[in-house]
């Protein structure tokens, strides 16, 4: 077997151990203003439905989104951050049982200039195969993110609260 063919195999190995979802999304905006709406508590309430971002954003702190009522959804920590291109959290939902006893996540949001616009990329990995959080999150994202986008082009959020947390 090839040098290349091991490697090939490896990745498809290495693929169906773990869960990933990728979003891909295209934004009249440039990377800062993004990134601020990625990361500020006031404006990802705007778009997350009432949800709110917390962190300093320094590789190593803590970061939590916490629901309006103020109790937290998710926690982790913020694993590598280069304004305004790259965000990797560790992640780890709290309000969910079964999703919390699946472990931490990944998430990597990527963000480059293109012209006039952002291409933002959200991939969301779990190191386990069949991951339910992966499957909720994958539901999740692309309205939180056409929420962000329509927020960010228009001043408006394309979608009011879609639900309340148990």
């Amino acid at each position: 077997m090839s040098q290349q063919d091991r490697a090939a195999t490896q990745a498809g190995t290495h693929a169906a151990q773990e869960s990933v979802f990728v979003y891909v999304t295209y934004i009249r905006t440039t990377p800062q203003a993004l990134w601020t709406a990625l990361t500020s508590p006031e404006f990802t309430a705007r778009y997350w439905h009432g949800v709110r971002a917390e962190s300093d954003w320094q590789p190593g702190s803590p970061w939590q989104l916490r629901f309006a009522d103020g109790r937290v959804a998710d926690s982790g920590e913020i694993v590598e951050s280069e304004p305004p291109h790259r965000l990797v959290i560790r992640w780890r939902n709290q309000f969910r049982a079964d999703l919390n006893a699946e472990g931490d996540s990944l998430c990597t949001m990527e963000i480059v200039a293109q012209d006039d616009v952002a291409k933002l990329t959200v991939t969301h990995r779990m190191a386990r195969p069949g991951s339910k959080f992966i499957e909720a999150v994958s539901g999740g994202w692309p309205l939180i993110l056409s929420n962000l986008k329509t927020l960010l082009e228009t001043g408006e959020v394309m979608m009011p609260l879609l639900f309340k947390p148990d």
